[in-house]
């Protein structure tokens, strides 16, 4: 989305000498764009790849969760890495990876083999993407890092924007497996770029923490993959309950460990700063409802109303565009008009668009109905981005921000795993691929799920401190 936050700066041995500022927001923009886009690219490709390749809907959510829950469950351990061995050196080896899985992607011939992938794909999204905003704090003077968070939610923002636009224009025009390849040049070339503009930084040493990686990647999986088989399986199955319930227990003892180990990967006495706790919530529900719904209804316009990938990419624009242009604007005011303002209005507008598209869903509604509801969620998404960035810096002490926002993008990133698995979950229980009518069934009631999700998230925003300070 998978649209995720960022590290924000970790001390550093020397002051680096400054580069043009415009330089390094490519140099940590470019690729950073690269790993945003290919969380929504494929959407609009689905479709045509369940044909293709003979995918189930099962095959479908884990084509989308491969890709993100191998991200989610590395992204901090990337930034340990990267603090002990140099950031610039981590961002480069995930540049390498991404590209490298990104023409795997493009010559699976099964739907295993593009799962697998993905999954390649989303460990160099891991060394990317949580050292993007790392590395551009360290080249960017402190009086300037609000505007360039905002530049760079502007960056994410454009991601999300072009992402199904892209994956259906190519799908029509060529086919699905060039919406893969198109990563293979620009990450070629940006490793050079990126090796050339970005100083190289450390941070404070830190141990790894293998055994709580295992356990919380274990223990998400389980619990991913439960849910996913639940509705074909049956929830009271063996295979199914027995996922759950090892994830639960392996989710229990990752907690445990944490607490004990003087390391941790997630250093959950972040969680004591109600600041932190409150918008990591809002940050998890946000992701489950908004991701879980673009997940089906970017099949939506091409199964049940006939449009074909670049016409469907074309028809969410409204939606995916607006948080390219307001998220830099959040970013600007954000100081000014408060972080829990802006946070709390974005999702409130977002459970508002929820709700008035599941109202409106029908096999045969005008195309014309969608347009006040995506408007409604890109301007909610647009001010949801800088909004969180500046909660979950603000609650950290300087020597934890690093930290703190990884700790952040990894909670963002398996909600948005969660919420293709469970919404998708909720389609299958309710309708199917069938017939169109039988796509609308299931649609429908897994919206209003997504938008109630939305709204416990948006009632907890309310009670972000007003004051942003660390530890509160």
């Amino acid at each position: 989305m998978t649209e995720t936050l960022a590290h924000a700066s970790a001390p550093t041995d020397a002051p680096p000498r400054p580069r043009p500022i415009a330089a390094v927001l490519a140099a940590v923009g470019i690729p950073m764009f690269m790993v945003v886009l290919d969380n929504l690219v494929v959407t609009n490709a689905l479709p045509v790849i369940r044909t293709e390749l003979g995918a189930s809907l099962t095959d479908l959510q884990w084509i989308v969760n491969a890709y993100t829950l191998a991200f989610a469950s590395l992204l901090l351990t990337a930034a340990a890495i990267g603090d002990r061995l140099g950031r610039r050196r981590v961002f480069l080896g995930g540049i390498a990876l991404f590209t490298a899985a990104s023409a795997a992607c493009a010559l699976a011939t099964e739907p295993w083999m593009l799962i697998l992938a993905r999954a390649i794909q989303g460990i160099g999204a891991a060394g990317v993407l949580p050292l993007s905003l790392t590395l551009l704090s360290v080249a960017v003077p402190e009086r300037m890092r609000s505007a360039a968070i905002g530049v760079w939610g502007g960056i994410t923002g454009l991601g999300v924007a072009v992402g199904p636009l892209v994956g259906g224009a190519v799908v029509e025009g060529l086919n699905w497996q060039w919406i893969f390849w198109l990563n293979v040049p620009i990450g070629i070339l940006a490793i050079p770029f990126v090796a050339r503009t970005l100083p190289e930084s450390f941070g404070g040493t830190r141990k790894l923490d293998p055994l709580g990686l295992a356990l919380a990647a274990g223990g998400v999986l389980a619990v991913v993959w439960g849910v996913v088989h639940g509705a074909d399986d049956g929830w009271t199955s063996g295979t199914v309950l027995g996922a759950l319930i090892t994830g639960g227990v392996l989710l229990a003892a990752m907690i445990a460990w944490e607490l004990k180990t003087p390391d941790p990967m997630l250093p959950l006495r972040l969680f004591r700063s109600r600041a932190f706790t409150l918008s990591n919530t809002t940050g998890f529900t946000f992701s489950v409802g908004v991701f879980g719904t673009i997940f089906l209804l970017s099949q939506y316009f091409q199964v049940v109303q006939g449009y074909s990938p670049l016409e469907s990419g074309i028809r969410t624009m409204p939606w995916t565009m607006a948080p390219m242009l307001v998220a830099p604007i959040a970013g600007l005011v954000v100081d000014r008009v408060g972080a829990r303002n802006l946070l709390a209005l974005g999702q409130f507008l977002l459970v508002g668009a929820l709700a008035w598209m599941a109202a409106i869903i029908t096999v045969d509604v005008a195309y014309s109905s969608f347009v006040g509801p995506f408007l409604l969620g890109g301007i909610g998404m647009g001010l949801t981005f800088a909004p969180s960035a500046t909660v979950v810096m603000g609650s950290a002490e300087p020597d934890e921000q690093a930290m703190a926002s990884g700790t952040n993008s990894t909670v963002r990133e398996v909600g948005v795993a969660m919420g293709v698995a469970i919404l998708a979950s909720v389609f299958a229980s309710h309708g199917s691929y069938f017939d169109p009518q039988s796509f609308v069934d299931g649609l429908v009631p897994a919206v209003w799920v997504g938008a109630t999700i939305v709204l416990i998230g948006a009632t907890v925003s309310l009670f972000v401190p007003r004051v942003i300070t660390p530890g509160r």
